[in-house]
């Protein structure tokens, strides 16, 4: 089957390509901590799961700056396909991380 691309795909996987290698160290660091919480006893769950969702957080927040900084340079008209396109992107990349963008679009 193929699949049609959109016009925005291009560009967001390569926005989605310097972000992975921009903050490489922030996405390791979110492997590491998700290991940690994963391997931590029930003392300490609580914590370790805190420091790993302190990180997640971070990774969304830059996902959505880099998002929001692109869609503000857009036509009203073409925010929406464009929205969808990093959604997918976001998905198909970091597929664990794709939540949390697309909860702030049906915020």
């Amino acid at each position: 089957m193929r699949f049609r691309r959109g016009p925005f795909d291009d560009l967001v996987e390569r926005q989605l390509g310097l972000f992975a290698s921009d903050e490489a160290a922030l996405l390791t660091e979110a492997d590491e901590a998700e290991s940690a919480w994963i391997r931590s006893g029930r003392d300490d769950a609580e914590e370790a799961y805190g420091d790993f969702q302190l990180v997640v957080d971070a990774i969304a927040d830059g996902l959505l700056e880099v998002r929001d900084a692109y869609a503000a340079t857009l036509a009203e008209d073409k925010l929406d396909a464009y929205h969808r396109a990093f959604s997918a992107g976001v998905k198909r990349r970091f597929g664990r991380y794709a939540s949390l963008v697309s909860d702030v679009d049906s915020a």
